[in-house]
């Protein structure tokens, strides 16, 4: 399927485009191959209008993000918290955590409540289905049927904290977690009252189909993270052996058009359901990836084919 004129896309002032640090492989905020200015800098020029917080911190926090933020003219999409959900301890061990990133989100402007940041709840990484993301799944390493009302119930807990802070949050379904593939997201979504942030890529590399989960999750979609996935470089990966690191390493997660996921598609599905909000550029890049003009090259790329598309 591909948008034509006539597609349902959503309409302009209905989304806004950012962009995210996930995409130059920044996960620590003391390991950034570039400023935040310079990343804020050059996206901007490439035509985004948010950005996703990545590890906190590296932004900024309180006034300081928020001024670094104005300069720009972005605003925040939300940013990445996980949580041991599968463990009550660990879980209640986290949850400053999710209040330090809900005092983050909390203090950043906001021009509209459409595009007000969303906090991303997802499963801290589960060390075997790392090893083994996405497609061929090996049963023996979902979670079990008798763990499920615990662990839903932490997510609603997590949830209805945010909602206590005025913030709506999104969980996201995340390769090399308890929560991988559409059907796991649907369990979860079926036990709780969270609204989900679709991933395209990492659905796909799960075995989903992006498309149909937007028909299917409908107005429980809440955040959007727009990423291409190449089918074929996970496939040789995992018969090498490799897991999550190796694939984001190979390529796994390329730029816009160039994998597998249908993006027109996924926009024509989010404009018949009428979805508003952001549509966060996701291309998950290698920790320590250190060429710079690169990134920001795929990352102007990335939207230029958006804007192709129609999202200006």
């Amino acid at each position: 399927m591909r948008l034509t004129t006539d597609d349902p896309a959503p309409p302009a002032a209905a989304v806004r485009v950012a962009n995210a640090p996930v995409s130059f492989g920044i996960y620590a905020p003391d390991a950034a191959p570039l400023h935040p200015e310079e990343l804020l800098d050059g996206l901007a020029e490439a035509g985004y209008r948010g950005i996703d917080s990545g590890p906190l911190g590296y932004l900024g926090t309180g006034a300081g993000l928020g001024r670094r933020l104005d300069r720009v003219g972005f605003g925040l999409a939300g940013g990445w918290v996980d949580l041991r959900f599968a463990d009550p301890d660990g879980f209640a061990a986290d949850l400053p955590g999710l209040d330090a990133a809900l005092d983050v989100f909390g203090a950043a402007p906001v021009d509209d409540p459409r595009f007000a940041p969303r906090p991303t709840l997802a499963c801290s990484a589960d060390p075997a289905r790392m090893a083994r993301p996405g497609v061929p799944h090996d049963p023996g390493l979902a979670l079990p049927a008798h763990a499920w009302p615990g662990f839903a119930g932490r997510v609603q807990r997590a949830a209805d904290r945010c909602r206590e802070r005025g913030l709506e949050p999104v969980f996201h379904y995340h390769l090399g977690t308890d929560v991988e593939t559409a059907e796991e997201a649907d369990r979860l979504l079926e036990l709780t009252d969270v609204s989900v942030c679709l991933d395209t890529g990492h659905l796909w590399l799960a075995g989903g189909d992006p498309v149909a989960a937007v028909r299917r999750w409908g107005a429980r979609i809440r955040q959007v993270h727009v990423k291409d996935a190449d089918l074929a470089a996970h496939h040789r990966v995992r018969l090498a052996g490799g897991g999550l690191t190796e694939v984001v390493a190979a390529g796994g997660f390329c730029r816009l058009g160039a994998g597998g996921v249908d993006i027109p598609g996924v926009l024509a599905a989010l404009g018949e359901i009428g979805y508003a909000g952001w549509l966060v550029v996701e291309q998950d890049a290698p920790a320590g990836r250190r060429d710079v003009a690169a990134m920001l090259a795929e990352q102007r790329a990335n939207r230029e084919y958006l804007h192709g598309l129609g999202l200006r």
